[in-house]
């Protein structure tokens, strides 16, 4: 019964909830029954006995009902794919309505944050008409959006400035443009719009006022042509500067050192040593303030030219010794044999630097010496020179102020030592520029090493070294003192494959003699003369072939017993040149003493310029417009033994040259001031090489007497047709060693 109860509230609930089926389901019911009798009694009327015959009724009920139920079918797929049909649509539809109202927003908030910015955004089309402009363009237009749309408006265009098309087609400007509060400066972009079938749609233009960049550039570009104007009247000044403080220079320094050349007494001789001593620190510190005035206005240049590596050390050693053999403090060099012989650089450059690093370790330490150690950097083509002391040090803290203008690490060290604080920043100055950096690590009462590395490539042309002897399997015996040039020397002497033994103390040396064959005794002068002289005596004795002793003396005062009496078959002049030494050691055995007088005697240094026969110099033309200076220059050069014009400017030198020229007697040199009245020193070279150029033989070699030392000066006489030049102040050892050179490679033979 519950069961019934059941399937009839099912029935019931369907027929609520689908009234269409349960409509047809009672129409199919009615038109089934009235079909069936039709055809029953339709079907028993074609029979034999006429009447109603069921079976047919129900064979066409059942026929019907079929067709009925396939319909029916039909009909409900046909429905279900309609209603999954409507559902997709009206999801397709809500979709839709979310896409336009998210497109809406984003187009309102597109509008708000074009309506809100700075910048000027504005729509044309390809007629030029606006199609859109926000509230910016508005309020600078000074007009309503409703006026500006559908309009061609433009700004009133005071100015306009570049164009640059970008690779995208965008193109950007500026404009000064004139607005309600003044002239502004708009920079504009403004690029095409294509449809979505990549058709040109309208421009979009946007601008941004760049009032307050466009002045402050213009404010700097200002302010860089007034540097500039700065710049250009610093170099005037220090031209002129240099000039002038560097001409009556010249006539001090070079005329104290002629008075030390006369016979004086000895309380002259101490006046004017002071004189001439005082005009080269002068020199010094003018070079210190002019070399940081270049470095202040730019004007310092450097030159890549090639130079011997090791002969550029070994000089600077060689320079400094008489100071700081005077002191009592050693030098030394050495220069790695891995690094190129020749290298390219700024030789001049980095031989200021290290001058002044040595020169202050010199300075700064009482005793112990300096050592110049040149090595191998880290970074490929990059070389470190060592500057290494045994002085006082310098505290940490210290350290990083040193490097800075008028500093030094303290202030007793102004009071005792002197100095203007300037040369470490040149320094650093300087290497920076070419590249490279200075280090400093040091200790309070240990000493300082100061390393600078630059980058120097290697030469192309590799220049004839010293061949360093094949040491491997000799033992060489260095008898000195600890000190720097000993442990540079044992250090030069492995590397050439030696077996070193480097002792301090004679009697040990004269003990460990009979041990071993020697190839060569080292004896460093630095230990007693007796001693020396019996450890020199006792190696003889044991056949040792090569007996050679450093000095730190000058050769012509050597104090040497005489040739019989000398134990010794050689000695070298510290600091030590590695081609010296290697000479030395590789020379053939000496079977007895030689005259080490005379030998001392011809290795004096010669101050006659190379290429010249004693008893007749050059014929030599001086332009100098200074008395002092022509008198100076007539001096020096008739004391090296050259005839010698002088003029006062550079009219009466070309006078003089022609003169000479037609006589037949053409002057082998001429010393030409650059700035003479009348006509300077650049302009009479320029005149003389232009009659120089169509005559047949050599032209006249011409060296510039300058006290500029900016390199535009020396550019400026190079392109004039000079041959080099001179800078004031002059001395006789330069204008000896410059006319050596001039003559050397002119050959200039008298």
């Amino acid at each position: 019964m519950g069961q019934l109860f059941r399937i009839k509230l099912r029935i019931r609930r369907f027929t609520r909830r689908h009234p269409w089926l349960t409509f047809a389901g009672r129409s199919f019911v009615i038109f089934s029954a009235a079909f069936g009798g039709a055809y029953g009694f339709f079907a028993g009327s074609k029979a034999e006995q006429s009447g109603y015959d069921p079976h047919a009724f129900a064979m066409g009920a059942s026929f019907l009902f079929a067709i009925a139920c396939v319909a029916l079918a039909t009909l409900s797929f046909r429905l279900r794919w309609m209603r999954q049909k409507l559902r997709k649509i009206a999801l397709h539809n809500e979709a839709l309505a979310d896409r336009n109202w998210e497109l809406q927003e984003a187009e309102q908030r597109a509008r708000s944050l074009f309506e809100s910015q700075g910048d000027l955004v504005v729509l044309r089309n390809l007629e030029g008409t606006l199609t859109f402009a926000n509230d910016a363009y508005c309020e600078l237009a000074e007009r309503p959006q409703s006026a500006l749309v559908g309009s061609k408006f433009t700004f009133n265009v005071l100015e306009q400035g570049k164009t640059a098309l970008l690779a995208d087609g965008t193109t950007i400007h500026d404009q000064k443009i004139a607005g309600p509060l003044g002239a502004r400066w708009i920079a504009w972009r403004e690029g095409l719009v294509r449809s979505d079938a990549g058709q040109p749609a309208e421009m979009r233009c946007v601008g941004r006022d760049v009032t307050h960049r466009t002045e402050a550039e213009h404010a700097l570009t200002e302010a860089r042509d007034q540097a500039q104007a700065a710049n250009r009247a610093k170099s005037r000044f220090l031209a002129m500067a240099s000039h002038e403080i560097r001409t009556p220079l010249n006539g001090i320094v070079g005329m104290t050192g002629l008075l030390l050349e006369t016979p004086l007494t000895q309380e002259q001789m101490t006046y004017a040593k002071a004189a001439n001593t005082s005009g080269h620190a002068l020199v010094a510190l003018i070079e210190e303030l002019l070399d940081y005035s270049k470095i202040e206005a730019g004007k310092i240049d450097l030159e890549n030219r090639p130079f011997a590596l090791a002969a550029l050390i070994e000089d600077i050693a060689e320079l400094l010794a008489p100071r700081a053999q005077a002191r009592k403090l050693e030098i030394a060099a050495f220069v790695d044999e891995r690094l190129p012989m020749e290298v390219v650089g700024d030789a001049a450059r980095l031989r200021q630097v290290l001058l002044n690093l040595a020169g202050n370790a010199i300075k700064f330490t009482e005793s112990g010496g300096v050592a110049l150690i040149v090595e191998p950097g880290i970074w490929p083509n990059e070389i470190s020179f060592l500057v290494r002391d045994t002085g006082i040090g310098i505290a940490a803290e210290a350290q990083e102020r040193i490097f800075r203008e008028f500093e030094q690490a303290d202030e007793r060290i102004g009071r005792n030592y002197g100095g203007t604080g300037l040369g470490l920043s040149i320094s650093e100055r300087i290497v920076k520029r070419m590249g490279g950096r200075i280090t400093l690590e040091s200790k309070p009462g240990v000493g300082s090493t100061f390393e600078v590395s630059v980058p120097l490539a290697a030469s192309g042309a590799e220049p004839c070294s010293f061949t360093a002897p094949d040491l491997s399997g000799q033992s060489i015996m260095l008898v000195a003192p600890q000190s720097i040039e000993s442990s540079l020397v044992a250090r030069r002497l492995q590397r050439w494959g030696g077996q070193t033994c480097e002792i301090s103390d004679p009697e040990v040396a004269r003990a460990l003699l009979p041990e071993r064959t020697w190839h060569a005794v080292l004896i460093d002068r630095g230990i007693e003369a007796a001693a020396a002289e019996a450890l020199g005596e006792a190696a003889r004795g044991y056949a040792a072939q090569r007996i050679v002793m450093f000095t730190p003396a000058e050769r012509h005062e050597l104090q040497l017993s005489s040739a019989a009496a000398s134990p010794f078959t050689g000695y070298l002049i510290k600091p030590l040149r590695a081609a010296s030494l290697a000479a030395r050691l590789s020379a053939e055995p000496e079977v007895r003493a030689p005259n080490l007088a005379a030998d001392a005697a011809s290795d004096a240094p010669d101050l006659t310029p190379a290429g010249i026969a004693p008893g007749r110099g050059l014929s030599v033309l001086v332009a100098e417009d200074n008395e002092i200076n022509a008198l100076l220059m007539r001096s020096l050069l008739t004391r090296l033994g050259h005839q010698v014009v002088v003029t006062t400017n550079g009219e009466q030198a070309m006078e003089s040259w022609l003169a000479a020229k037609s006589a037949g007697a053409p002057y082998d040199l001429v010393l030409m001031d650059i700035q003479m009245p009348q006509l300077d020193g650049i302009e009479t070279t320029k005149r003389i090489r232009s009659l120089e150029a169509g005559q047949p033989g050599r032209r006249t070699a011409i060296l510039a007497l300058t006290a500029n030392t900016l390199v535009e000066d020396r550019y400026a006489c190079f392109e004039a047709g000079m041959d080099g030049f001179l800078i004031k102040p002059l001395d006789r050892e330069k204008l000896a060693e410059a006319l050596a050179n001039l003559a050397a490679s002119r050959h200039l033979v008298a």
